[in-house]
């Protein structure tokens, strides 16, 4: 089976949880973005990745904000499943944006990255780098996959949700209503394809929103819950 869970931000606790120790082999997990095991490069960080790269199931996560960039693009790219991806260690895989994968018979699209909204308090390069939020070169890419693919997927996973669902989500809970131009990117993308269900991470909520949207956090949700 494949399941979805959000942002971990570096939680040891989220990685011996009791939930992931009942997956079984073959299964996979798909992390909404904001992993944040790919920060330092400490020697602690390196066993937990090789930790959850030892699992008797497939690890996979989307960039969020919370990633050191520099550290994540100086694993080398492979394709697993149909798509690009950096293979971090053994089972556990970085999904590229804008790619289509297939995975145990779900066509998934995959499109990482965000924008810090503390960007003006942290330290570039330190804590915050430019790379979170996607090229015109990167959305090219995803829109030609999406082209390539007849606008038709069965699951699309992110770390942003598009922009009107954002919106909603933000004005409901009393904040600022604040979209950037990723966000518009994935509006296009909710208008021009044929998907069932859209799981994102970084509202920090596990709710459905829509009936084909889905805000995910600490849950583990099957890939075709309702």
């Amino acid at each position: 089976m494949v399941f979805i869970t959000g942002d971990m931000h570096g939680d040891e606790e989220r990685v011996s949880s009791r939930e992931l120790r009942q997956l079984k082999s073959g299964d996979t997990l798909i992390i909404c973005g904001d992993f944040g095991f790919i920060w330092d490069g400490s020697e602690r960080e390196r066993k937990i990745l090789e930790y959850l790269g030892s699992r008797k199931f497939n690890v996979c996560f989307i960039d969020g904000t919370h990633e050191n960039f520099k550290l994540l693009g100086e694993y080398k790219e492979t394709y697993w499943k149909g798509g690009r991806v950096h293979r971090i260690s053994g089972n556990l895989f970085h999904l590229c944006r804008g790619e289509m994968f297939t995975i145990e018979g779900h066509r998934i699209f995959t499109f990482g990255g965000g924008e810090s909204f503390d960007k003006d308090m942290r330290t570039e390069f330190e804590t915050w780098w430019r790379d979170e939020l996607p090229s015109p070169a990167e959305m090219e890419h995803g829109a030609n996959v999406i082209e390539e693919n007849g606008f038709d997927m069965d699951y699309i996973i992110t770390h942003e949700p598009p922009s009107l669902v954002k919106s909603a989500i933000l004005l409901r809970n009393g904040k600022v209503d604040r979209v950037n131009k990723l966000n518009g990117y994935l509006e296009e993308v909710n208008h021009c394809c044929r998907f069932n269900r859209w799981y994102f991470g970084c509202m920090h909520e596990d709710r459905v929103i829509t009936p084909k949207h889905t805000a995910v956090f600490r849950d583990l949700w099957p890939i075709d819950a309702k």
